[in-house]
């Protein structure tokens, strides 16, 4: 390993930039800040002369006179630093109360309130003797204490200067705020902030800084040449239930693209094929680690000792029906009447008159299996009275026909009238125009399955012939599959991590354990 790696060292850069430039901004150079905002600076004079003008026509000072080009400023003086400002903070002798003064170029003060104060306590600082004054047309701010955040409000009534000459309509220079804080930033001047509409520029230099850390990183990562520190090279064929045939596919195509010297085929056959194909594989195999896995609806038969289980998902079933049986809900106990031949037409269960055809899959099947055991209470779904779904032999009271995989089972019930047949959600849920059926009003669902509502579900299985090897393309693309990316293909494709439940290990609902 290099001892200095540059995806390490950006990243490293990336975090410790941003944070250094808060700390400096709000910690070392920041933290005491007190601002001003001119928030109103504008003329009182009648320009248009308004017929509403009212007592503005009418400001006069204390003698009667009336105020010359009267103007009005309203300053918002606030702690926008990161700590309190206490008195003996301004920038002034000890002896002096008055810790900020505002001049008014070409201007002199009529009148000064204090406008509002962002919190009570402010108040005794403006009472009595505490340094608030309007001398010789300056205004006189006493030391107010002031915490983090805190603002006041100052209002003047202002006055063209005698002698001053002015256009008509012409701005007055606007005011100037004389003072400092001990220890502030910069020179410790009390600076004019601005309320911001854009992005100031520190802002977008920081944000460029991270952009090109983020491309630079991209960059590296696509140059790297070294395959990710789980890649394993090799063949490795992985067969079993068809209804987890759509996650397989997905995964083999994904781990091939992130380890190229992987070549991954998937040969589903059914879950029994599969665990037949893995024990018979292993033990034609000199070492007995055949490079393969199978994939099983639920747990094994007693009849492959050899095979070891690993819980990969929890797999949602759901039953689908011809969108012409007119039937979207059905209890348990009507389902298992439908299956074992005493409901012949879907009449007889409130749908449409036309006969029950029911499409299931060969006995090899793990999804069969699952119905069996889950649904139909542990008996045998009965043997097929038809090869094409529609016509059944003689004297057979139902149509049953069988089909290989899964997607034939939802092609023949989509073709044929009156069908039912059972898939895996993930794949029931990509045929939009096929109905899926309720159990008890309960859609098939992991919140129905966890609250013990909805019964068909089973754990899907990765089985091994014995203990695979740590670096073996097996070990790594099971690793692969429990991981991130894995899981969010699992996720995809209608299906539940194992890891994701309460008990990975076990790997069904919390009603099943």
């Amino acid at each position: 390993m290099d001892i200095l790696r540059w995806d390490v060292f950006l990243t490293v850069l990336g975090v410790v930039v941003p944070i250094f430039a808060a700390l400096y901004e709000f910690v070392f150079v920041g933290r005491k800040r007190l601002g001003y905002r001119v928030q109103m600076d504008t003329i009182a004079s009648d320009e248009v002369h308004s017929a509403y003008a009212g007592s503005l026509q009418r400001l006069e000072r204390d003698d009667g006179d009336p105020l010359v080009d009267p103007s009005f400023v309203l300053l918002r003086f606030e702690n926008n630093g990161a700590t309190h400002i206490d008195e003996t903070d301004y920038a002034v002798l000890d002896d002096d109360r008055v810790g900020i003064r505002v001049v008014f170029p070409g201007r002199r003060v009529a009148g000064l309130v204090v406008t509002e104060l962002s919190h009570d306590y402010l108040r005794p600082s403006f009472e009595g003797d505490s340094g608030l004054h309007v001398r010789d047309g300056v205004i006189q701010l006493p030391r107010v204490p002031m915490n983090r955040g805190t603002h006041y409000k100052v209002l003047a009534t202002l006055e063209r200067e005698p002698g001053e000459n002015r256009a008509a309509g012409a701005a007055f220079a606007p005011p100037k705020v004389i003072g400092g804080i001990k220890g502030g930033v910069g020179s410790g001047d009390i600076p004019e902030t601005r309320s911001r509409t854009g992005t100031s520029v520190p802002a977008i230099a920081l944000v460029c800084f991270l952009v090109t850390i983020i491309v630079t990183q991209l960059l590296i990562s696509l140059n790297d040449e070294n395959a990710p520190l789980d890649c394993a090279s090799g063949r490795l064929t992985l067969t079993g239930s068809t209804a987890f045939e759509p996650v397989l596919e997905d995964a083999a195509e994904m781990y091939e693209r992130t380890c190229p010297d992987a070549t991954i085929a998937v040969e589903t056959r059914g879950s029994s094929d599969g665990l037949t194909e893995l024990e018979s594989a292993g033990r034609d195999h000199e070492r007995g680690r055949p490079p393969m896995l199978a994939f099983s609806d639920g747990p094994k038969p007693e009849d492959h000792p050899l095979l070891l289980p690993r819980p990969v998902a929890l797999s949602l079933f759901t039953l689908v029906v011809n969108e012409e049986a007119g039937v979207l809900d059905l209890t348990p106990e009507q389902l298992r009447s439908v299956f074992d031949g005493t409901y012949t037409n879907w009449s007889q269960l409130g749908g449409e008159d036309m006969p029950i055809r029911v499409v299931g899959r060969d006995d090899g099947s793990g999804t069969r299996r699952v119905l069996q055991h889950q649904v139909l209470a542990g008996d045998r779904e009965p043997g097929s009275t038809s090869d094409n779904c529609r016509d059944r032999d003689p004297g057979a009271p139902v149509t049953r026909c069988e089909r290989r995989s899964t997607p034939e089972v939802l092609d023949a019930v989509t073709e044929t009238p009156g069908a039912i047949g059972y898939a895996e959600l993930g794949a029931a849920l990509n045929r939009e125009e096929l109905p899926r059926l309720r159990l008890s009003g309960h859609e098939a669902s992991t919140e129905t399955a966890d609250h013990g509502a909805y019964p068909f579900w089973e754990t899907e299985l990765a089985y091994t012939y014995g203990e695979l090897d740590a670096d073996s393309l097996a070990a790594s693309f099971l690793r692969y599959l429990t991981k991130d990316v894995g899981r969010d293909l699992i996720r995809a494709q209608g299906h539940r991590p194992c890891t994701e439940l309460r008990n990975p290990v076990l790997c069904r609902p919390a009603s099943g354990e």
